[in-house]
């Protein structure tokens, strides 16, 4: 499975509090979000305001894409919203070198 980010802006959705962005996966889009919450506990956002979330989404960029990509590939191409448990998981996995 091929997954890519294109670098389109991620957009506000104001009825879910997330902001999205695109995942193209073997070519087809498919929707991924992350979680205003996620971004305020995990990426620094310094409020709900949508110009914080977006500044803490493109510096967080690497990480939510990351993570994206990992459950993209467990739900087989399913849309994927990441929320603060979902970072939390991550952060406490042990790194293949300290397994």
């Amino acid at each position: 499975m091929k997954i890519q980010f294109p670098p389109d802006e991620p957009t506000y959705n104001c009825e879910d509090m997330t902001i999205e962005f695109v995942a193209k996966v073997d070519g087809h889009p498919v929707t991924c979000a992350v979680t205003a919450e996620a971004l305020e506990d995990h990426f620094g956002a310094a409020s709900m305001r949508v110009d914080d979330l977006l500044q803490a989404f493109h510096g967080g960029r690497a990480r939510i894409d990351d993570l994206a990509r990992h459950y993209l590939a467990m739900d087989v191409g399913a849309p994927v919203i990441l929320r603060s448990g979902h970072f939390r998981w991550k952060n406490a996995q042990p790194r293949e070198r300290d397994a």
